[in-house]
């Protein structure tokens, strides 16, 4: 059967990550989490003193230091880690302070284009899954699979909450829930490739789904994917 490209997009804390890392999983192909890679970019930045305590962003700055920012992924017994220059940084790109500022980053027009380079390296071969904000909209308009996913910020809210308690990470819901609607707001709002559903994707909204019935929604969606990418009318 035909190698395809599956592009999942969704708000943050939708849940997409975790589902397109086990629809590669279940189907041997390669998983490229696009939002770590931005995550990654600003945690550089941060240590490298280009965001400022109060926010401000050094984007002249940022904008230099991109030929500097080597990103990669590796597998691990968890999945896969984010290497930042050859360090893995999974754990340090997932904490709060890096989620508070990766907004602003992903908005400037030079690291979305750099990155979506990147991106469009990892795919040129075809058979990943890639999740973000624009994979089926700017970095595979021609994906054979586009999936959008939402849920209400509460749950997603909720859903990070319990993520970061797993991980140790004191924190508090009031404040997550202050940080998912600042970075819808700046991720539909940006204009360098705004969040929005791909005018041929499939919607879904989660918030009322368990992983069991989410994995199973869309390993059925990725078999008839395959199928009408390879010509035939049988679903494996």
């Amino acid at each position: 059967m035909k190698k395809i490209i599956v592009a999942i997009d969704g708000y943050s804390s939708s849940g997409k990550s975790s589902m397109a890392r086990r629809l590669a999983a279940e189907t041997g192909y390669r998983y490229i989490d696009s939002g770590a890679m931005y995550r990654a970019v600003t945690l550089f930045a941060m240590r490298h003193d280009m965001i400022g305590p109060d926010g401000a962003v050094d984007t002249e700055a940022i904008i230099k230091s991109l030929p500097e920012i080597e990103i990669d992924f590796r597998p691990s017994a968890n999945g896969q880690v984010t290497l930042l220059n050859g360090e893995d940084v999974e754990n340090e790109i997932r904490e709060l302070p890096v989620s508070n500022n990766v907004s602003p980053v992903s908005a400037i027009p030079e690291v979305r284009h750099a990155l979506v380079a990147k991106q469009q390296a990892f795919g040129r071969s075809r058979g990943i899954v890639m999740d973000g904000r624009d994979i089926g909209s700017t970095v595979f308009p021609d994906a054979e699979l586009k999936i959008f996913v939402n849920a209400s910020a509460q749950t997603r809210a909720q859903r990070r909450l319990k993520e970061l308690i797993e991980k140790g990470v004191a924190t508090n819901f009031e404040e997550i829930l202050a940080n998912v609607v600042h970075r819808d707001h700046i991720d539909t709002t940006r204009a360098e490739s705004p969040l929005r559903m791909a005018e041929d994707a499939i919607a879904l909204d989660n918030s009322n789904m368990t992983i069991e019935q989410q994995d199973k929604w869309l390993l059925e969606q990725f078999n008839i994917a395959v199928a009408k990418a390879s010509g035939s009318n049988t679903i494996s």
